[in-house]
């Protein structure tokens, strides 16, 4: 029996899957949220996602660099390694990042929030943190018990968030405004402008989704 022409067909089958697999896939043009650390190399910017040993470069592809502005104010020009959540899309080992989160200097990686946590807000004098997600929404506030209420759906006004609920002799507003928050004492910058009112008390701060 003669082999030679199986062989030739064999190989030839193993050739076409090998270059079958080496192909490019197709980017997936959906912005997605990359959550990591970033560092300005020269001209370069260098990002390195959450838990991965991998690196990327940036790309600014939103308009004016407006991303790239937001995080020059946190200290990324001036050579401060920052954490960073930005929406974007990767390409051939470029991240070209569309919108931002969030930004700290010297933040700790955080992973989304998944379906216990759609949103954080947060501010200062007095000190107070808001968690929104899951069955709750869950207001602290320095030296004073927490106020939970029952989670829903924050409506959307076109740039607005909002939520209103009432129980158990608490009533609580939040109103998200997607416009630049700086927060000097968190060293950050946030793509949400937060203000809370509890129960006749205003309270004022940045927020990011989750």
């Amino acid at each position: 029996m003669n082999f030679r022409p199986f062989l030739a067909a064999l190989a030839t089958l193993f050739l076409a899957t090998a270059l079958h697999a080496n192909e490019a896939k197709p980017v997936d043009g959906a912005p997605k949220m990359a959550y990591g650390l970033m560092m300005k190399q020269g001209d370069r910017l260098i990002f390195s996602p959450c838990r991965d040993r991998s690196y990327a470069n940036v790309e600014d592809v939103s308009a004016d660099g407006a991303v790239t502005k937001v995080l020059n104010s946190v200290g990324l020009d001036s050579g401060k390694r920052l954490y960073v959540e930005l929406l974007g899309v990767l390409d051939n080992g470029t991240l070209k990042a569309s919108a931002f989160n969030m930004a700290r200097v010297e933040g700790r990686c955080q992973m989304p929030g998944g379906k216990e946590e759609s949103w954080r807000a947060a501010g200062n004098d007095p000190a107070w943190a808001l968690v929104a997600g899951g069955e709750h929404v869950r207001l602290q506030r320095y030296g004073r018990p927490d106020v939970v209420l029952p989670y829903a759906e924050f409506r959307s006004e076109g740039n607005l968030s909002r939520y209103d609920a009432s129980t158990d002799g608490n009533k609580l507003a939040v109103r998200l405004e997607k416009t630049l928050c700086r927060d000097v004492q968190a060293n950050g910058a946030f793509a949400w402008t937060a203000s809370v009112e509890v129960n006749g008390q205003v309270l004022k701060g940045c927020a990011w989704q989750r």
